[in-house]
């Protein structure tokens, strides 16, 4: 028997695939979906304190290989999704979710994380260290000085299960710098990536998306060869017991075993998501344990992380 059964500190998930924060998670409705679909779990929409309008449209566009967005982090706020999850593991206690939150500053995210921390939320929480909150400065996991202190103060109050959500890394030295810090915490996870940053997208003499004079994060088959380089490259350098959640380019099952090869042990679908709906879990699912099967791959364990370099 082939299983994509798979693990997360002491959660266990039926399945690898989820979706990516941003997409089929804006309200309850589209958790549902994600939820009863093929799909191990869900994580939310990246909730701030409260509810925010987000970018003005259009702010979102499918292109041939990808996606460009520039949302402004839309969301119902933490309330919302965090009410509708203690209600959800009391209904399913035998299933596990994630809670994606940031705050728009240093201090609100620990008023955010302080109430989780008081709640009797049992999932994991997923901290977004790639949106920008602070003007002039960079995404938060570009700024290696901020990123070290806000996880210290964190991890000063917070005891339930932790992981961050990472923008991709391009120098091998930013991948060294990053793990030096991620190492002094007790991280459950790490999510590598969010989308590449400030891409840009035209069609005929026009930019696609209104906000920023068309800048926005580029999703979908081009990021691929960086998603799986940032997968690996913290792979090879983080604890063992800071785990790796894939995310970027993921539109086959070829796709989703190249992750967990790079040493995923989750895997998230975004752009393809959005594209083709919730029945793409089960497509790419079957795609994957094709694959295993045809390899002699029982479970995830058997090849995850065993990628194979030229000598």
């Amino acid at each position: 028997m082939v299983s994509t059964k798979t693990q997360i500190a002491s959660f266990e998930f039926d399945n690898c695939l989820m979706n990516a924060a941003g997409v089929a998670c804006m309200t309850i409705e589209e958790l549902e979906g994600v939820k009863n679909s093929a799909a191990g779990t869900f994580v939310t929409k990246t909730a701030t304190l409260d509810f925010r309008q987000g970018n003005p449209e259009p702010r979102y566009q499918d292109v041939p290989l990808g996606s460009i967005n520039s949302m402004g982090l839309p969301n119902k706020g933490l309330d919302y999704y965090l009410d509708y999850l203690l209600d959800l593991q009391e209904k399913e206690p035998n299933r596990t979710f994630f809670l994606s939150l940031v705050g728009m500053s240093p201090e609100e995210t620990h008023t955010l994380l302080k109430k989780v921390q008081e709640s009797d939320f049992r999932g994991l929480t997923e901290l977004n260290l790639s949106c920008p909150n602070v003007p002039g400065k960079p995404q938060i996991a570009y700024d290696f000085e901020t990123t070290d202190r806000i996880l210290a103060e964190v991890f000063a109050y917070f005891t339930k299960p932790l992981g961050i959500k990472l923008p991709p890394y391009f120098d091998i030295v930013h991948f060294d710098q990053a793990t030096a810090i991620f190492n002094k915490y007790p991280l459950k996870f790490v999510n590598c990536v969010n989308s590449i940053g400030n891409g840009l997208y035209i069609e005929d003499e026009s930019v696609v998306i209104r906000p920023k004079n068309g800048f926005g994060g580029i999703g979908g088959e081009y990021i691929k060869p960086t998603a799986l380089a940032n997968v690996h490259a913290f792979y090879q350098r983080l604890n063992p017991q800071i785990q790796i959640i894939g995310t970027g380019g993921v539109l086959t099952g070829r796709d989703a075993f190249e992750h967990i090869l790079c040493g995923a042990s989750m895997v998230q679908v975004g752009t393809t998501l959005h594209k083709e709906g919730v029945g793409a879990f089960e497509r790419i699912t079957n795609e994957l344990k094709v694959i295993m099967a045809e390899k002699g791959y029982e479970s995830l364990e058997d090849f995850r992380g065993k990628l194979r370099y030229i000598d």
